[in-house]
């Protein structure tokens, strides 16, 4: 039934409440392909940082964030490996919905995997929720698993 799936993570706790989700769905379904996907958000205040500490302190931090977003994701890759699951990484640029709405319309992915943060009230409101317009616009079935489905120490 589904050929590919995507996971969005974003290098949290409660983003890795979905991979143990996922582990089950693609074992279960036997999904031959499985995306964990990292989007790096533009630095807040980026100009203002660089324009205080210069460009290369930006640009090294950046590469540094880069750096270990990799190690970190080959780190989750493998640990789908060991238990038989194709998977692969991907770090893209720009805003974490749009990216992973276009990534999942241009790559053909049939299911999305992601996690909740458990925001509510007046963060929520203010800041929004990423999986809350995942699911709003996704063209594809999206499971979101609750920081409740996932037990974080």
């Amino acid at each position: 039934m589904y050929q590919k799936m995507l996971v969005p993570l974003d290098r949290s706790e409660f983003a890795e409440c979905s991979l143990a989700h996922a582990k089950a769905i693609a074992n279960g379904c036997q999904i031959p392909e499985v995306i964990l996907l990292h989007v790096i958000e533009p630095t807040p205040q980026a100009n203002v940082i660089a324009n205080e500490l210069g460009e290369d302190f930006m640009k090294n931090v950046d590469k540094e964030y880069k750096m270990k977003t990799e190690k970190y994701l080959s780190k989750i890759v493998d640990d789908f490996r060991d238990a038989g699951i194709s998977a692969t990484a991907e770090l893209v640029s720009g805003t974490a919905d749009s990216e992973i709405l276009e990534y999942a319309k241009k790559n053909n992915v049939d299911l999305i995997i992601m996690s909740t943060h458990g925001n509510s009230g007046i963060v929520r409101w203010a800041m929004g929720s990423v999986a809350d317009r995942v699911v709003r616009h996704s063209p594809v079935p999206v499971l979101v698993a609750a920081p409740k489905a996932c037990r974080i120490s």
